[in-house]
């Protein structure tokens, strides 16, 4: 109960600050009503056990299944088991993550069902799977992740060129969220599993990230296919209306989500939990009471997954909607890009993913990088992310390609001098950024921000925020890589060697 504990207390960490300011917009620019912010804040309770339940679950559950897996796929030393456990576990995995269902919810809403909650679901999962499997062969295969991460790149920029742009920021947005809270602790222990087909172990250590980086493409992928697919189409988009306040209830809302929030997490978690009977009967063989704690902690996640699902669709994205949409619409819209910058920043400092991300990046460099400049450059980078996230809706001429071709040209060119292994660290560390509150209330912030202009697009405006925060991180820490090389060189130290 202690790891529960802590677990409650760093996801209050990342609400809070959030928390206070909605409640400091609400006596200042824009006052939502008592009966809205008691909703929000009661969703905002609900997130955070629920989080909290459900990281628990993956903890003491998933990762370790993760690990389990990745070590007992070396011993057997059979390639074409390696790569069917690779494509199995990549989709289970994805379709149980918290921030893609949120994500596929508000596509399947925006399009009033054209594109359906489930088909997206299925097709991000099977892109991550794709690419998860080819991620084995590349360690397998000793290929180089820059060249592969560059061959990746070119693909995508290829299928742009034949993407509309709704779907084009609906694909960025998958590959963001699909490296969520499940996807990237499983898929960082997977990793490490199977980095160990490498006897270098320099090689072994450096192959140990990357994974995540190469899942999030198979998203991008998997969404753009599917556009070529069904080819070019106009979609009727929905409209979000100002909440009438004095018709605001607090609890309904929440008690009518329960039925939905049981089904779509029993659907969601159901592959990952055959996958580890079916492996604990195959692989693992573990004695009883190891099996147990795996089942319990599946439990504590699908028992969590439902608490956050309630809390989110009950209250905390639509107060979020309404808060973008309502700032929106103030005269001056600086107010509007101001808030999406202190709401990105806090977000992210706040993120517990982050704390790991930064103690780990310290140790690897021997303090050369120290954490406290990694998590205030992150901050900055995500809060500058979301603020240009809303300056693509007040300023129409500016399109989601307009950043993310040159920010991913860039990216990409860093990568031939940064050291190997801060190469992996930043592509991974975009699924870190993109965590739950990215992926609930600052989606549903932009969103809301999108509905009131009239000249934009719900579609194509609303959606492109988490591509951007996603990217942040991937230039922000390649640049930390320059100092870390920079550093180590001017003393004398080989940056490769020391990382």
């Amino acid at each position: 109960m202690n790891i529960l504990f802590e677990l409650v207390k760093e996801n209050t960490k990342a609400v809070v600050p959030i928390a206070l300011i909605v409640v400091l917009l609400n006596y200042t620019l824009v006052p939502l009503g008592l009966p809205l912010i008691l909703r929000f804040l009661a969703g905002a309770v609900l997130i955070i056990f629920g989080l909290s339940l459900f990281l628990l679950g993956v903890e003491i559950g998933i990762t370790p299944m993760g690990s389990l897996t990745g070590s007992s796929l070396v011993k057997t030393n059979k390639l074409s088991l390696v790569l069917l456990a690779g494509l199995a576990l990549g989709f289970s995995i994805s379709i149980a993550e918290p921030g893609l269902m949120v994500l596929a919810q508000q596509v399947d809403f925006v399009t009033l069902g054209a594109i359906s909650s489930p088909l997206l679901l299925v097709v991000v999962s099977i892109g991550l799977a794709i690419l998860v499997a080819f991620g084995f062969l590349r360690v397998f295969f000793n290929i180089s992740l820059k060249v592969f991460l560059l061959a990746c790149y070119i693909l995508i920029f290829i299928l742009a060129f034949f993407t509309q742009p709704e779907f084009l920021a609906i694909a960025f947005d998958a590959s963001g969220a699909t490296t969520g809270i499940l996807a990237v602790p499983f898929l960082l222990a997977l990793a490490v599993g199977i980095a160990r087909l490498r006897k270098d172990s320099k090689a072994s250590e450096e192959d140990s990230f990357g994974l995540v980086a190469i899942a999030s493409v198979g998203a991008i992928m998997a969404v753009m296919v599917l556009n070529i697919i069904i080819g070019t189409r106009e979609y009727t988009v929905a409209t979000l209306e100002p909440i009438q306040v004095e018709s605001v209830r607090i609890l309904q809302p929440f008690l009518g989500f329960i039925p939905g929030a049981v089904y779509e997490s029993f659907v969601s978690l159901l592959p990952l939990t055959v996958g580890l009977f079916l492996l604990q009967k195959i692989l693992f063989k573990l004695d009883r009471k190891p099996f147990e704690r795996l089942v319990k902690g599946f439990l504590y996640a699908f028992i969590g997954l439902i608490i956050f699902l309630i809390g989110v669709n009950g209250g905390f994205m639509e107060v979020s909607a309404e808060l973008g949409l309502r700032l929106a619409m103030l005269d001056n819209k600086v107010w509007l890009v101001l808030t999406a910058f202190f709401l990105g920043f806090f977000t992210i400092l706040a993120e517990p993913a982050v704390f790991v991300l930064t103690h780990q990046i310290e140790d690897v460099t021997s303090g050369y990088v120290k954490r406290r400049a990694v998590g205030l450059a992150l901050s900055i980078g995500v809060g500058f992310a979301v603020a240009l996230a809303t300056i693509r809706i007040v300023l129409p001429a500016v399109q989601l390609w307009h950043v993310l071709l040159p920010g991913y040209i860039v990216a990409i060119s860093m990568m031939y001098f940064v050291p190997t292994l801060f190469v992996g660290i930043a592509f991974d560390a975009g699924g870190v950024a993109t965590g739950p509150m990215t992926a609930t209330f600052i989606l549903a912030f932009v969103q809301g921000a999108a509905s009131a202009f009239p000249g934009a697009n719900l579609l194509r405006d609303g959606f492109g925020m988490i591509a951007l925060v996603a990217m942040a991180p991937i230039l922000t820490l390649q640049v930390l890589g320059f100092i870390f090389q920079a550093r180590s060189q001017k003393q004398g130290v080989d940056s490769d060697a020391q990382a």
